[in-house]
């Protein structure tokens, strides 16, 4: 795994056209205080509004990002969303989002969740995936598949910061329920305790995309839990900030 990225931003390292334009933001580089510090860019976990407001401004001119993200109220659903569909200002309940227009941003926000970015081979769509074990197992990354007019084997995934396979413990009943589903994730499973499993979201991603046809796949080597000085971790503070994931096309 991957540590001490003293970058604001990571880049995909990825095979896409030049035009498709993609990163995920880190903890530093913002505004925001205390257990927040310092780049924030959540509205939803009681830090300073203002100092999210900064930091959204600060992402947008830093980045020149053609238009504000399209931020959604993320609920660990399958739901997904074309970016730029809703009223100015609303918080749309989704855990992915597409857009096949440049300009618009589609955006997600994890503090260890898996973030997951698309395109397909020609740049001609995007989509942010919020992947979350229960958003994983019940099919997010099925559903965002489906919105591409191409097959999976024209579409290249990109697996974002999140908690890796020697911190991410899970109760028998998760193992179980991804093992009903598919047997081989058998493999992303390694017994830690009597009763806890570590998972490897990042290998239960990749058979979720690979049965989609989705074969090019990249990143997939960070740990939000045990690199504190680059990412917020849910799992380790409880009370933190997000990380942002976008992915647009240049206008």
């Amino acid at each position: 795994m991957k540590a001490g990225n003293s970058s604001p931003i990571i880049l995909p390292d990825w095979q896409v056209p030049s035009h498709v334009k993609a990163f995920s933001t880190t903890r530093s580089g913002g505004v925001s205080r205390g257990a927040f510090g310092s780049n924030n860019l959540a509205s939803h976990v009681n830090d300073d509004k203002a100092d999210v407001l900064k930091n959204r401004a600060l992402l947008r001119e830093k980045y020149e990002l053609p238009s504000e993200p399209f931020w959604l109220n993320q609920t660990h659903s399958i739901r997904i969303v074309e970016a730029g569909i809703g009223g100015a200002g609303d918080l749309v309940d989704a855990d992915a989002s597409f857009s096949h227009k440049a300009g618009e941003v589609c955006a997600v926000m994890t503090a260890d969740c898996l973030p997951i970015l698309l395109c397909d081979r020609e740049g001609r769509q995007v989509a942010a995936i919020h992947a979350g074990w229960r958003g994983l197992l019940n099919g997010i990354i099925e559903e965002t598949v489906q919105q591409f007019t191409l097959n999976g084997g024209d579409i290249v995934a990109w697996l974002g910061p999140a908690i890796g396979p020697k911190a991410f413990e899970v109760g028998p009943e998760v193992r179980d329920l991804f093992i009903d589903f598919d047997l081989d994730a058998l493999q992303s499973f390694r017994q830690c305790t009597e009763n806890k499993w570590l998972a490897n979201i990042y290998e239960l991603a990749k058979l979720r995309l690979k049965s989609c046809g989705v074969a090019s796949i990249y990143g997939g080597d960070y740990c939000t839990f045990s690199d504190e000085s680059t990412f917020y971790s849910y799992r380790r503070d409880n009370v933190c900030g997000r990380m942002a994931t976008l992915i647009w096309l240049d206008k």
